[in-house]
């Protein structure tokens, strides 16, 4: 499984790193708070993989990791997209360790 800590995204996001970030929660909530990047819930991340860009470190976000996991499973496996990574924990482990 391809995944990244929330030290390393924020790392990546200071250094204004080659990274892509779709944040797979459902609008309503990337609105209250998120990291940037583009918003694609999770039942329309598949119809939108034209959105992802194959040259940069993909990183899918959700609330605890679990379905940014899961997604990243399905679309390596199903779709074998290259180099894309779920955050390990989620947002709540990037509030938790990074802010």
């Amino acid at each position: 499984m391809n995944e990244i800590a929330p030290s390393e995204l924020k790392k990546m996001i200071e250094e204004n790193a080659n990274i892509q970030i779709i944040d797979i929660r459902d609008d309503y909530v990337f609105e209250d708070f998120n990291l940037g990047g583009t918003n694609i819930p999770l039942e329309n991340v598949i119809n939108n993989k034209a959105k992802f860009e194959n040259d940069k470190k993909t990183v899918f976000i959700c609330n605890s990791g679990k379905r940014s996991s899961a997604i990243v499973r399905t679309l390596t496996v199903k779709h074998q997209l290259p180099n894309i990574y779920s955050l390990k924990g989620g947002i709540e482990a990037y509030v938790e360790e990074c802010l």
